[in-house]
């Protein structure tokens, strides 16, 4: 059975890191593309960071996480990886992974075929 559970939020002051995984059973994410996603309250599902497939070394990163956020895999563990630096308060949201049935990588929600349940992230002091 395919899944996606996701592990590592929490609270953290702002400043401050984690580091999300997104681990898969069921199948392969090695040729696919990964993406986290996140849900603040009130707002709607907006894509965070992209993974491409085969090409894992080409990701994509929405403008609000530039240079803070970095995605990453290890293959061998089938897990996706999102280490989150210098968190801040607008960061607070639940955080999903989720795999694309393509290579290519999409901001669309609807472009995603199978996700995580989700784990929630809090920055504040």
């Amino acid at each position: 059975q395919l899944q996606l559970v996701e592990s590592g939020g929490g609270l953290v002051q702002p400043g401050g890191s984690l580091r999300l995984s997104c681990a898969a059973s069921g199948f392969s994410l090695k040729n696919y593309a990964i993406g986290w996603f996140r849900q603040a309250p009130g707002k709607e599902r907006a894509g965070v960071s992209c993974s491409l497939g085969f090409q894992h070394s080409n990701r994509d990163y929405a403008d609000s996480v530039t240079g803070r956020f970095t995605i990453s895999r290890d293959t061998a563990k089938n897990t996706v990886y999102l280490q989150m630096n210098n968190l801040k308060p607008e960061d607070t949201a639940v955080y999903y992974c989720a795999v694309r049935d393509h290579y290519a990588c999409s901001g669309h929600v609807s472009d995603y075929h199978y996700w995580g349940q989700g784990i929630q992230v809090t920055v504040s002091s």
